[in-house]
């Protein structure tokens, strides 16, 4: 049997992993400036958790969850999405009450799964980072968010960015909205996509969503959802603008922009890349909106019942760093490389390297014991700075060979002196 990972997924190889490292850190580095905790929760959840707050009518939980029943005969599924599973934990583990900072800040950083089509940054497990602010209904939130996920984005030398906004509004304007949506709708509903007619009774601001040809016509002259929204929805939009303008943080509106889960009001948005490498196409990289109201549906208090988050592909983000011509900085190389020729000297070579690695330093140990020549030319292509030698002269006079690859210059180093000397060379 040829044995293959599962379609839609990737093995992640040394080499594309130190990437990942990288991007994971550089989160957590501009996250933290923002006073944004990680939390992590299972890579699982029951299936209510997801359903009550993406929504039964979205194409996650109709078309893409991998869902199944466990031998306790209990429904779960692996997480499709992050937002879900934080509010659950925020909700269960009390982390509203007083001892904890409020407004409730956190990101996460994992694996997601959604059986789709597989393609190019978009894969059935991925990986997400996500970030959710709860607690707070200042439209300061939002765009202090927002800001987070554009500094994210410099900081990986991601600068061709476009930042997309609209409002969805409050509960009421959005019925209101929603009522003249599907008046507009029923009026040509024979030409809708199967997809879009489905949703159509459902949940008809998904049809704004749609990416089907048949749909594109009628989704442009369906009415503004701007149009619609009650005062206090424009003044709270109204803020949000301001807000951004204050911090010179560029955007346009589109009101035909309503995201793909159902949890979303007031303000959501989209950040998008025409980087080079994407020929000026764009393409979405970051995405997220206020949910006042999830928290509610998960048994939250009333007084923290708001939230605003965005979500991120990892997988997404690197096809971006590409575009833009940037290279990420992986460096693959060691520190030392401990050469040795027989069994009785490997002894002291393994000794060797632990000292260099308590030092902080990189450390590899030769362990066929082959020809100098062969060994060194190991040392040049892991990018080794010093080649530590253990022959019989070494152990003999229990003093060290150093060489310096960059000079070339040999030192003797007592043993007892190998802690400190390891320690000097790490600013080398």
């Amino acid at each position: 049997m040829n044995y293959q990972k599962p379609k839609g997924t990737v093995d992640i190889l040394p080499g594309e992993s130190e990437k990942w490292q990288f991007i994971e850190n550089k989160a957590r580095e501009v996250f933290n400036l923002y006073h944004f905790k990680e939390l992590r929760t299972p890579i699982f959840e029951h299936f209510e958790v997801i359903v009550r707050s993406v929504g039964e009518s979205t194409d996650i939980v109709s078309k893409e969850m991998y869902d199944f029943y466990d031998k306790g005969n209990r429904h779960v599924t692996l997480r499709p999405e992050g937002t879900a599973a934080l509010v659950r934990s925020y909700v269960e583990n009390k982390l509203y009450g007083p001892e904890h900072p409020q407004p409730f800040k956190a990101y996460y950083i994992g694996p997601m799964f959604r059986y789709e089509r597989p393609q190019a940054g978009r894969l059935r497990q991925f990986h997400q980072i996500g970030v959710e602010a709860i607690g707070t209904k200042s439209p300061a939130t939002d765009v202090e968010t927002i800001a987070m996920a554009l500094d994210f984005f410099q900081q990986l030398g991601i600068t061709h960015t476009k930042l997309v906004i609209n409002s969805l509004g409050n509960v009421e304007s959005r019925s209101r909205y929603r009522e003249a949506l599907i008046a507009y709708l029923t009026k040509v509903e024979d030409q809708l996509s199967p997809d879009s007619l489905r949703r159509l009774h459902q949940n008809p601001l998904r049809v704004l969503d749609s990416k089907a040809p048949e749909d594109q016509t009628i989704v442009e002259k369906a009415p503004s959802i701007l149009a619609y929204l009650d005062e206090e929805s424009k003044t709270f939009f109204d803020e949000v603008k301001k807000l951004l303008n204050n911090l010179s943080i560029p955007y346009e509106i589109d009101h035909r922009m309503v995201r793909g889960l159902d949890y979303y009001n007031h303000t959501v948005f989209e950040i998008m890349s025409d980087a080079p490498g994407f020929n000026h196409v764009l393409t979405t990289i970051c995405a997220g909106g206020r949910y006042d109201g999830l928290i509610g549906e998960f048994g939250g208090p009333d007084e923290r019942d708001t939230g605003f988050g965005f979500a991120l592909g990892i997988e997404r983000l690197l096809i971006a760093i590409e575009a833009e011509g940037e290279e990420l900085t992986t460096s693959q190389s060691i520190d030392v490389y401990v050469s040795c020729f027989s069994h009785e000297e490997s002894s002291v070579a393994l000794r060797i390297a632990q000292i260099a690695r308590h030092a902080g330093l990189i450390a590899e140990q030769e362990i066929q014991y082959r020809k100098l020549k062969a060994q060194l030319r190991t040392a040049n292509r892991l990018g080794a700075k010093f080649v530590v030698f253990i022959g019989e002269e070494e152990i003999q006079s229990n003093k060290i060979t150093v060489k310096i690859m960059k000079t070339g210059e040999e030192k003797r180093v007592p043993c007892e002196e190998l802690q400190n000397f390891f320690e000097e060379m790490k600013e080398v």
